[in-house]
């Protein structure tokens, strides 16, 4: 029971993380500005903030390799996971969240880019 309660107590406060992200990310919060969620290594969404300085090549290509590491990550825990190498359900559903949430942005930014690249297109020479 002690072990069930308190699986139910950290899937509780990743739900209560999760939305709150939400809400900040409807609200239209910058992405560098989000209270993310930061996984023990470091990578988490709050790596995909840009520093400032840098080109915006160099942004979006660190953006992209740490949405592929995000990715990456949540693939070989769920894989471990599956194969019993791993019983941690809860850092393999949080794994999976920052991937999907990650790749959600990225997914953002590129309709972004496509929409300034049109309008840029329509404009007269």
């Amino acid at each position: 029971m002690q072990i069930q309660s308190a699986t139910q107590t950290d899937i509780n406060a990743v739900l209560a993380q999760m939305r709150a992200l939400r809400t900040q990310a409807s609200a239209g919060v910058p992405m560098n500005q989000l209270n993310a969620i930061d996984a023990p290594d470091g990578m988490g969404i709050s790596s995909l903030s840009v520093a400032k300085g840098g080109s915006f090549g160099d942004a979006l290509k660190g953006a992209i390799n740490a949405v592929n590491s995000l990715q990456k990550t949540a693939s070989h825990g769920a894989n471990d996971f599956v194969s019993g190498k791993s019983s941690d359900l809860v850092k393999v559903m949080v794994d999976s969240q920052k991937a999907s949430v990650g790749f959600q942005a990225m997914v953002q930014v590129r309709n972004r880019m496509v929409r300034a690249y049109q309008d840029i297109m329509k404009m007269p020479i």
